[in-house]
């Protein structure tokens, strides 16, 4: 079964990724460099920043998240932002350095009637010079190809976890939806982001079930991010324990090495690393973070923070 999907042959098998995953420390960096020397620039990190255009209220039941109108966060719904806003937040984004733009809306799927209004801010922050990304859950085939005619770049739909762990995450929604919805992306000539979170209670097999799945994609994302956990009081996953520094880059490490020309993004859970932990996953193959002091409703660190950080590397946002 590791070997063959739908009668198409897989590109890694589940006994390969484990050996990866579970080889010596200073091997699976070394190698990870390496392949991530031959595809980028190893001393450039892509800087995005990430804004919430559409805040709580969401019916979908992931453990993880805040927005989800079935938990009781204290976080309070919002309406959709209008587009002015929108294409003012992406300015200020551009203004300190961010090269890419990526708008996130709670819902479960977005209505048709707010399409418009969605395919005018990917205009309207493309025009501005910004790559574009959006996630806004799952998709219909119409609204797919509307939003690659407005321009966008890249959809983000992550796949969170394994398959064998993600039922005991979410239920609203299955594993096969999200595969769906990917489809519909890839269909309507857009390209891919998409990753998943850590530290939510899976088992290491079930982080490499995850790798797995992203890496056995035809093609694999062109961006890939992984999240540590960011506890959150209110939902189930709220009492998690954190994943280890180490861990998480191992992690990053076998993400680069499964999908070499993939950007393989250190996202949600910056805050509650050390330095010298993303100065690891740097070294082990990430190149794209996500900018700014918010990530739709956690916290990240702050422009002088990273300036600092990535001075201190020698390392360039771009």
């Amino acid at each position: 079964m590791d070997g063959e999907v739908s009668g198409q042959s897989l590109k890694w098998r589940r006994d390969e990724v484990g050996a990866l995953f579970d080889a010596p420390f200073a091997d699976l960096v070394f190698r990870a460099a390496s392949v991530h020397r031959e595809n980028f620039n190893p001393n450039e990190v892509q800087a995005s920043r990430l804004l919430s255009i559409k805040t709580g209220g969401c019916p979908e039941d992931c453990g993880y998240c805040s927005q989800s109108s079935k938990f009781a966060t204290g976080l309070k719904a919002s309406k959709l932002m209008d587009r002015d806003s929108v294409v003012s937040a992406a300015s200020q984004a551009k203004a300190e350095g961010a090269s890419r733009f990526c708008m996130g809306a709670a819902w479960r799927e977005p209505k048709d009637r707010d399409m418009d209004a969605l395919c005018d801010m990917v205009a309207d922050v493309k025009a501005l010079g910004l790559e574009t990304c959006m996630t806004l859950g799952m998709l219909s085939d119409q609204q797919a190809e509307r939003l690659s005619g407005a321009g966008l770049d890249y959809y983000n739909h992550n796949i969170d976890t394994s398959p064998e762990y993600y039922s005991e995450v979410i239920t609203t929604r299955t594993f096969q939806d999200r595969i769906d919805t990917l489809g519909k992306v890839r269909a309507a000539g857009m390209k891919v982001c998409c990753g998943g979170i850590v530290g939510m209670g899976e088992r290491p097999d079930d982080r490499i079930g995850f790798l797995l799945a992203l890496a056995n994609m035809a093609p694999p994302p062109e961006s890939v991010p992984i999240n540590a956990l960011m506890p959150i009081g209110g939902t189930p996953l709220g009492k998690s324990e954190p994943i280890e520094g180490l861990d998480f880059v191992r992690m990053i490490a076998t993400a680069r090495i499964l999908m070499p020309t993939s950007f393989v993004r250190l996202s949600a859970g910056r805050e509650n690393m050390s330095e010298e932990t993303q100065a690891l996953c740097f070294l082990a193959g990430a190149n794209s973070i996500f900018v700014g002091d918010e990530l739709l409703t956690t916290n990240n660190p702050g422009q002088a923070k990273d300036a600092a950080m990535f001075d201190a590397l020698g390392v360039k946002l771009v």
